[in-house]
């Protein structure tokens, strides 16, 4: 497909998305089981468009004066991805590119109308409706804060210490034909490794040698931290309350070497398939899965004696915007208020678990305060027993980046995200009892 037939395919699955208000995902499988021709770098390219156009939306409407999908993907190709003004208005002589560029829009593209003056929801490429969180959040920084979250995201990796190094992971990596040599080391987590996004190249992970032996695990330096953040030791009693498909206990498992009992536990036992499969690759010995039951609390034997109980819990997913950029635009209200009941659900889940002088990690992959500050407030004011404490860094890099993101004097909750900290938007909360 020559580059104007890529861009006419962007607007038409853009236009299914908004039709049907669906997943770009979903939109983008149909698209292409219909139009099977369209090579792998066809797919790869069109994949990065849509999304492109999802994660700079308002911005692109604001340059070019029209909310459209047409719109998005003019801004996204020259003010995202920086392509060559030139080369981009050469596309269009294509007879299966869109309909010629107007002259508007060729000016748009030339830079006619900047950001200068945008408000901060246009400037930052998120809903006009949260801008109050946001500006709660982040202050005069919410647009640039915002703008971090548009941005494309690395592939981030843990070297699963039950198996290897992550020097002897780098390693492996560093062999693999689809990089071009050794990945670079997160910045903060110990065993984390990055591998830089790439515009039409995906790394295929799940088909690595080394994934297949257990080496590593899928998962954003911001995750990483958070699991570290637990505390979680060899011979520890620990339990991850909310655990899904098991990302943050196999981490934790791989804290405490295998030593010790971590229970996982979901309130949806549909979620908590994947992990069996995931436990066995990766090593894991000292995980007890307990999927919910109809008559009886599974729990129960649990109480009051969990050194350190995590709750991951549900949210918006709002720091995840970089890697499900569409979804910001299909969050409203009513599943913003539908988060914080479940948030205050699995704490209840939570509190009666841990033992007196345990800790109580609460975490969300969001930067709304509603879903964390707010609701770890909630929770206090209404729980007996239960006092912040001061989160305690397993290294001075996290040391120090506690400190730079803590939002209380004492450090006793932090909120990451993609501009302070380079990962995915995680608020970390820590809680005695």
């Amino acid at each position: 497909m020559r580059p104007g037939a890529r861009l006419q395919a962007a607007i038409e699955v853009l236009e299914d998305v908004e039709a049907r208000k669906r997943p770009a995902a979903d939109a983008l499988k149909d698209w292409m089981l219909s139009h099977r021709f369209a090579g792998s770098k066809d797919r790869a390219d069109i994949g990065d468009t849509v999304f492109g156009a999802m994660r700079w939306r308002n911005s692109s409407a604001y340059r070019f004066g029209a909310d459209t999908p047409r719109a998005w993907v003019l801004g996204a190709q020259a003010f995202g991805f920086g392509v060559d003004v030139g080369a981009l208005e050469a596309s269009f002589n294509d007879p299966h590119a869109p309909s010629a560029l107007t002259e508007a829009e060729r000016a748009a593209l030339h830079g006619a109308r900047t950001l200068g003056e945008a408000p901060a929801h246009v400037r930052g490429d998120y809903p006009e409706w949260l801008d109050a969180s946001l500006a709660r959040a982040f202050g005069d920084e919410r647009a640039e804060e915002g703008a971090g979250l548009a941005a494309p995201a690395p592939l981030d990796l843990r070297a699963n210490t039950l198996k290897t190094t992550r020097e002897r992971l780098v390693a492996a990596l560093a062999e693999s034909p689809r990089l071009a040599g050794p990945p670079p080391l997160t910045p903060y987590s110990p065993d984390g490794v990055r591998v830089p996004w790439t515009q039409g190249r995906a790394f295929p992970w799940a088909t690595e040698q080394s994934f297949l032996k257990g080496w590593f695990e899928v998962q954003d330096e911001g995750s990483q931290i958070a699991a570290l953040l637990a505390g979680a030791k060899p011979g520890m009693q620990v339990a991850d309350v909310c655990a899904g498909g098991g990302g943050k206990t196999l981490a934790l498992s791989a804290l405490m070497q295998n030593k010790g009992q971590l229970y996982a536990f979901d309130v949806d036992g549909r979620r908590l398939a994947p992990l069996h499969e995931r436990i066995e690759r990766a090593g894991v010995r000292n995980v007890q899965v307990r999927a919910p039951a109809r008559t009886k609390d599974v729990l129960a034997d649990l109480r009051g004696k969990m050194d350190v109980v995590f709750v991951d819990a549900p949210c918006t997913g709002s720091g995840t915007w970089r890697r499900a950029p569409d979804s910001k635009w299909r969050l409203g209200p009513n599943a913003l208020a539908k988060r914080l009941e479940e948030q205050q659900q699995a704490l209840d889940i939570a509190a009666p678990l841990v033992k007196p002088g345990g800790r109580l990690i609460y975490v969300t992959c969001s930067v709304l305060p509603e879903e964390n500050g707010d609701a770890v407030d909630a929770f206090l004011a209404r729980s007996e027993g239960f006092a912040p404490a001061p989160l305690v860094a397993p290294n001075a890099e996290i040391g120090t980046l506690v400190e730079r993101c803590k939002l209380d004097d004492a450090g006793t909750r932090i909120q990451l995200s993609p501009r302070r900290a380079g990962c995915d938007g995680f608020f970390v909360a820590s809680l005695s009892r």
